[in-house]
């Protein structure tokens, strides 16, 4: 395989799990929940850069403030930054699978040559030795074994990642495309394997009636992602955050609202704050008891632990 279509992959890659304001819209789907749009001028404006930039260095203990600066300069395209926020991160609690599989793909979006830079494949590394399950880590590591050469292997480590995705996650369909991609260039019989790994996926069964967490929770229409893909990062951002801390306030008002609750968990998720998607999780098993195994069982499924 050429350099260029290496390079290509891996960036496409990278989209799967880096910031995307259709998938937060997706996540946040709470719009539909009244068959109403929210109202705008309730979003409050999201924490500026600024003083995210001014919290880590009154609290430079803070792990979540550097993983919120990293996600945020991220999103702004400065990997490099993004890279050094996450790294702190990672000193501060060094146990925490998803900051480092972050700093990892902040290191790939940062390099200007090499596809998957070493230190980026050591972090993949040790996310996945402290999360197996972690899917971004998952996700480089087969993209190692396809610029190694073994794209056969990359594709088998594909397939089973996309056995175990949620259906309804963000990156699902990007996952399977990549699939049909590096198959197609490598002359590589994958359809009915695809077929299979698609069909061989399930909710968890634990509420009964299948999870809210992997189901299709209504989003936004073509027209709103259309708009919001033209809006620039910072204010992709802005928007996203606002959405969130509106769903907030809403449940505050109506905390028996079960779907939204999820909602956040997975808006959360999807943010990149996996602290504020363990509250949320907290917050609604203390508002609705009789409810928490559902709860419990729909942040399994988004990975909240």
């Amino acid at each position: 395989m050429g350099e260029k279509q290496t390079g290509n992959r891996v960036t496409g890659g990278v989209l799967l799990f880096g910031l995307a304001l259709a998938a937060i819209l997706a996540a946040v789907g709470y719009r539909a929940l009244d068959g109403t749009d929210a109202d705008t001028d309730e979003s409050p404006a999201a924490t500026p850069l600024e003083a995210l930039e001014a919290r880590v260095a009154e609290e430079p203990g803070d792990a979540a403030a550097w993983q919120e600066l990293g996600f945020t300069r991220y999103g702004r395209g400065e990997f490099g930054a993004a890279a050094t926020a996450y790294r702190e991160a990672t000193a501060l609690e060094p146990d925490t699978a998803v900051l480092w599989s972050a700093y990892g793909e902040a290191l790939v979006m940062d390099s200007k040559r090499d596809p998957l830079p070493p230190e980026a494949l050591a972090a993949f590394r040790r996310a996945i030795a402290l999360d197996p399950a972690d899917p971004r880590a998952r996700y480089f590591l087969a993209v190692r074994r396809d610029l190694d050469g073994d794209h056969e292997g990359a594709i088998i480590a594909w397939l089973e990642l996309l056995e175990d995705t949620p259906p309804g996650a963000p990156w699902e369909a990007d996952l399977a495309r990549t699939i049909e991609q590096v198959a197609t260039i490598n002359k590589l019989e994958v359809a009915p394997r695809l077929e299979r790994a698609q069909a061989a996926r399930s909710v968890p069964a634990a509420t009964g009636a299948g999870l809210t967490a992997t189901g299709a929770i209504p989003g936004p229409n073509a027209a709103q992602l259309a708009a919001a893909s033209q809006m620039p990062p910072g204010e992709q951002r802005q928007m996203a955050e606002g959405m969130v801390a509106s769903l907030e306030q809403k449940l505050v008002a109506d905390p028996s609202n079960l779907d939204g609750w999820v909602m956040l968990m997975r808006s959360r998720t999807t943010l990149g704050q996996p602290d504020r998607a363990r509250k949320a999780l907290s917050d609604a098993v203390a508002a609705n008891p009789s409810a928490a195994a559902r709860l419990r069982a729909e942040a399994e499924a988004l990975g909240i632990r």
